[in-house]
């Protein structure tokens, strides 16, 4: 199966998760939960992390974490790998905690970034676990709500000052702002994700190209994540170039070589036969 990319550079922000191998719990109790929130605190601060949000849940967890250093697979490699040990160790145990390789979402801070903050505090709810975020203990939202209890590894001043200059004010309107996805709760934001690991606008895909091309050239990498930040088929085959065949021939090499379009997909906006366009790119390689 293809292994999805990851993108890693570096102030990259990601939505980060790990769950429990055949779904089974990662925590037996609650000094396993303290134990791991230790861990992350050892792994924020060795790989200099910014840890915007958190919340445990039974079988897997939740992170929202930025990266100055583009250090993301050493990080969780890190985090992941001592957990399993810590816990094993202390149950007696062996073998895998977590199912297979973690999972990330490369997000754009200033569009998404508090949009998930709140999504990742309201699992407790969603999951019918508590009534409400300031009865779950094992997440972000009590200290970043109240400023107490804060965690050396969470950083709380940038989602503040997202509503207010000052933190007290911060903390009101970040209540207010969490408060207002009960009405969208059962919403997520993963129906806006592109390719399966960007949650980002367009000049965002954009701006995420060149590192994507980078992996392109991995085979073992999915052909839709390889294809994040392509233009669109219509912007590179206008109608204006149909008539023009020397333009159209060179835009439907760049759409199949440069783009992965296929050539059905190409013949079907130009109205041809898909051998046509298998022919123009054959004489296009024979020049």
């Amino acid at each position: 199966m293809a292994r999805p990319l990851r993108i890693e550079y570096p102030g990259a922000v990601y939505h980060l998760t790990s769950r429990g191998n055949r779904q089974e719990s990662i925590f037996e109790d609650d000094a396993d939960r303290y134990g791991f929130l230790d861990i992350l605190g050892k792994t924020v601060e060795r790989y200099n992390w910014i840890c915007h949000a958190y919340c445990l849940m039974n079988n897997h967890y939740h992170l929202l974490v930025e990266t100055p250093d583009a250090n993301l697979s050493l990080g969780m490699r890190q985090l992941n790998g001592v957990y399993t040990q810590y816990t094993n160790r202390r149950h007696g145990k062996v073998g895998h905690v977590f199912q297979g390789r973690f999972h990330s979402v490369l997000i754009e801070k200033e569009t998404y970034l508090l949009e998930l903050c709140r999504y990742i505090v309201l699992n407790p709810i969603r999951a019918k676990m508590c009534m409400h975020p300031v009865d779950w203990v094992w997440s972000s939202y009590i200290a970043t709500a109240s400023g107490k209890r804060i965690p050396g590894f969470l950083t709380t001043d940038w989602i503040l000052r997202q509503f207010a200059r000052q933190k007290a004010r911060g903390r009101q309107l970040y209540v207010d702002f969490v408060a207002d996805g009960y009405s969208t709760i059962e919403q997520k934001p993963w129906h806006k994700l592109q390719g399966q690991i960007l949650l980002g606008g367009e000049r965002f895909q954009i701006k995420m190209r060149d590192h994507l091309r980078r992996g392109a050239g991995n085979s073992e990498n999915p052909k839709v994540q390889r294809q994040i930040g392509r233009p669109l088929l219509s912007e590179l085959l206008p109608r204006a170039t149909f008539k023009d065949k020397p333009r159209r021939n060179e835009a439907i090499r760049r759409a199949h070589l440069e783009c992965g379009y296929t050539l059905k997909e190409i013949a079907e906006i130009i109205g041809i036969h898909y051998t046509t366009v298998s022919k123009v790119l054959s004489r296009e390689d024979k020049k």
